[in-house]
């Protein structure tokens, strides 16, 4: 099964989790969240990363979803593995990681891929304001 880590700005990989947890009814085993504080030291959210890959690789790879490109939690996320053991995606979503939990039981290309489709089909715009011409 494909470990699931999210990377995130303080609190959101927390609130993220609960989230989850909720719309589950349980807590998704191999998912963890670093919740990376205000001007915490970067080789230490790198080992904490690291530690954390390792923990949830049991040899089927490991999703790392981070918050936005460009951050220091996103920044972290390189030289965590191998790319064949670790894909790393920026902008998560509620959809996004939804659907990466769904999917985890295939390969970690697939949970990429579905991931990336569930946060593009999630985005989308629910009021009333589109008008039909009378």
């Amino acid at each position: 099964m494909v470990g699931i880590l999210l990377l995130t700005h303080a609190p959101l990989g927390a609130a993220f989790l609960q989230a989850a947890a909720h719309v589950f009814r349980a807590m998704p085993e191999r998912v963890e969240a670093i919740d990376v504080i205000a001007d915490q030291n970067i080789d230490e959210v790198h080992a904490l990363a690291r530690a954390a890959v390792r923990r949830l690789n049991d040899g089927a790879g490991v999703l790392v979803i981070t918050d936005v490109m460009g951050g220091t939690p996103s920044n972290c996320c390189r030289q965590l593995g191998e790319p064949h053991e670790v894909a790393v995606i920026a902008g998560i979503s509620l959809p996004m990681l939804l659907r990466a939990i769904t999917y985890r039981q295939d390969t970690l290309d697939v949970v990429v891929e579905m991931a990336l489709a569930g946060a593009q089909s999630g985005a989308v715009r629910v009021d009333n304001r589109v008008r039909v011409a009378s």
